[in-house]
């Protein structure tokens, strides 16, 4: 993303998040922040002034009424550009553009719900990447990104590979996702990928060189919600939510589910 960069301080910044210990999916979202912002004034980020970025925030709640989390997304974005692409202090009066903290609590799915959504889920493939996902308590990233050598069926555990924050950790692998993981595997056999994507023809699973799009599982998440009758806005996130919940009602120990999100 940063090869097609008019201005050289994008590709600077684009440099220094390579630096930094975030996932490759935030360092696009972030340099796509700062080439929002610079497109919208149709000039090089490095020239726009404290007052310029004001304004912009103003836009971005007044006019674009975009959620809190895309305009906080968007402040850490410009921010880390100032501070460190550029090697300015951040102006003080800036410090108020921040988004005011929202406290909503979030959608979570009973057991019952998610039986119903994943039994409607068509393609095999999505069925088990999503009970994955439910039952191990991972991120979407997380889950289509596991590996064949991440399962260890001795010890019944799955091993996430740089999570937020680029950490590692040990999942507890449940018997039946495990049974459905293996079941999945001989349809396409890919030496290394669990979830490999199938290419347009559907045919390309077994020679995948990268994994299934999330936009697919995203999709097929949205209509198997629809023909479940579960009338809640859930999104494959949710999932992870419920898991965690669904934990804890279950009586199960705060400290290790947290331990088993990643916190």
């Amino acid at each position: 993303y940063k090869k097609n960069s008019p201005h050289a301080s994008l590709n600077t910044f684009a440099d220094d998040l390579a630096l930094l210990s975030v996932a490759e999916r935030t360092q696009e979202a972030y340099h796509a922040c700062v080439v929002h912002l610079s497109d919208h004034y149709g000039q090089a980020p490095d020239l726009l002034s404290p007052e310029q970025i004001r304004q912009y925030f103003i836009h971005l709640k007044t006019v674009k009424k975009v959620a809190r989390q895309t305009s906080t997304q968007a402040l850490c974005a410009i921010k880390l550009f100032w501070e460190k692409s550029l090697r300015r202090e951040w102006p003080h009066e800036l410090v108020l553009v921040r988004a005011p903290r929202q406290f909503k609590l979030p959608v979570v799915l009973s057991a019952g719900d998610v039986r119903k959504i994943l039994a409607a889920v068509e393609a095999l493939d999505h069925r088990v990447a999503l009970t994955t996902i439910y039952s191990c308590g991972l991120r979407l990233s997380e889950g289509l990104n596991l590996e064949v050598g991440d399962i260890d069926g001795e010890r019944m555990l799955l091993h996430i590979r740089g999570g937020k924050g680029n950490a590692d950790r040990y999942v507890p692998l449940p018997q039946r996702t495990l049974q459905l993981l293996r079941e999945l595997w001989i349809t396409h056999r890919h030496p290394a990928l669990l979830f490999p994507g199938k290419g347009h023809n559907g045919l390309g699973a077994a020679t995948a060189t990268e994994p299934m799009c999330r936009s697919s599982l995203q999709r097929a998440f949205r209509l198997a919600l629809q023909a479940s009758g579960v009338k809640k806005d859930a999104h494959i996130h949710t999932l992870r939510h419920s898991y965690a919940t669904n934990l804890l009602e279950r009586g199960e120990n705060l400290r290790q589910i947290q331990a088993n999100l990643g916190h």
